[in-house]
């Protein structure tokens, strides 16, 4: 408001409309007077107040990403809650319309927790971070950065911090009302430098066996997790793609089964803990050829989940590219916390893979059989892990 007052032109960016509103409504307030006045104009539908005949204006906008924020400029833009938006938001659009005025930016975010990494429109979920991180440091003067906890906002009441406090875990209260970076969980099963230590950007020409994890959901409310992962002939475990969505069992159904033609595989890893003979029969309703291998989780999380984090541990999983979802799930998760769907395709599928060896490959099975004729028979294995 002081900086509009002053003549700039403002444009305030954030993801949704509610926290558009928000903001709108404290615009409105304030500028009533000159509003009703004539002094200023005003343009609800757009969310716009200017002063007629000049560029003296303040907008608010909704901006997930490049396109949402196209169609303006500013010298003082506002992009807030940046960590749930695109980073095209600023690269391609943020950035070149301060160039002409020679503009400043505000950004303004709360450090990512797994429930805002999951409904980032960020490539990497983490570039809010990274910006922060990089401003922190910077000796030339084109940055400034600031922290504050939600205890150093006057207009919040600490009562209700207090209060809204007790229904938080730990880490979610040092996120978001400490304002704290976290970037190793304490106690999670993974950490982040060492997924980022064995990532690549290719692949080796062939594999032993690619399988696709499947952590189904009967709900349209949960995630069903999809993962694709190798088994290369270099002995390391390669994780393809995750495929992860929110649908119905059908689509979730279809989803794997068109994964496992995409790259070929040699089959599905299904968990039937919840579903049981559904899970088969929903899977075989896309495409009855399709073989599974079916397991039932019987020991703790943190039991089946081990050897797959001492592989990582040991350099031999290697991810190809950055799948951010999965990644936030595996360094977030806690054992004891509820179940993440990513991550338990993932250890189906590398536990498949890699790190049982007390029954038969596919390729094993076909030549026992004679030739391999699913779903009779050896198109279902059943597996207690």
């Amino acid at each position: 408001m002081e900086e509009f007052l002053k003549g700039r032109r403002v444009l305030y960016a954030v993801p949704v409309s509610d926290q558009l509103e928000s903001f709108w409504r404290e615009v409105v307030a304030a500028l009533a007077g000159p509003v009703d006045a004539g002094l200023l104009y005003k343009n609800e539908s757009e969310h716009v107040v200017e002063k007629p005949g000049t560029r003296q204006r303040i907008r608010a906008k909704t901006a997930w990403n490049a396109d949402t924020l196209r169609g303006d400029y500013a010298d003082l833009l506002i992009l807030d809650e940046f960590q749930l938006m695109h980073e095209s938001a600023w690269t391609e659009v943020g950035a070149p319309m301060l160039l002409d005025h020679d503009g400043d930016a505000i950004f303004i975010y709360t450090p990512p927790s797994l429930h805002s990494t999951a409904v980032s429109k960020a490539d990497d979920p983490h570039y809010a971070r990274k910006m922060f991180k990089r401003a922190q440091n910077d000796d030339t003067g084109r940055w400034q950065a600031f922290s504050w906890t939600s205890h150093d906002n006057p207009h919040i009441s600490a009562e209700a911090v207090k209060d809204i406090a007790g229904d938080m875990t730990s880490l979610s209260y040092r996120q978001e009302i400490m304002a704290e970076e976290i970037e190793e969980v304490p106690g999670a099963l993974w950490k982040r430098q060492i997924i980022e230590d064995s990532r690549v950007s290719e692949t080796p020409i062939s594999f032993r066996r690619i399988v696709v994890g499947l952590d189904p959901t009967g709900s349209t409310r949960n995630e069903a997790g999809i993962i694709v992962a190798a088994h290369g002939h270099n002995g390391d475990g390669y994780v393809l793609r995750d495929a992860s969505l929110l649908g119905s069992p059908e689509a979730w159904a279809a989803t794997a089964v068109g994964e496992y033609h995409e790259w070929q595989a040699n089959g599905i890893v299904a968990e039937v803990n919840f579903g049981g003979d559904m899970v088969e029969s929903t899977i075989h309703m896309v495409d009855r050829l399709v073989p599974i291998i079916l397991v039932r989780a019987s020991r703790g999380k943190l039991v089946r989940a081990e050897p797959v984090v001492a592989l990582y541990e040991k350099g031999r999983i290697h991810h190809v590219g950055v799948f951010p979802a999965l990644e936030e799930e595996m360094v977030s998760y806690v054992p004891g916390n509820p179940s993440p769907n990513h991550m338990d395709a993932l250890v189906w599928a590398l536990t498949d893979l890699m790190v049982h060896s007390d029954y038969a490959s596919f390729a094993e099975m076909r030549r026992m059989s004679g030739g391999f004729a699913p779903p009779v028979a050896a198109g279902i294995i059943g597996k207690v892990l």
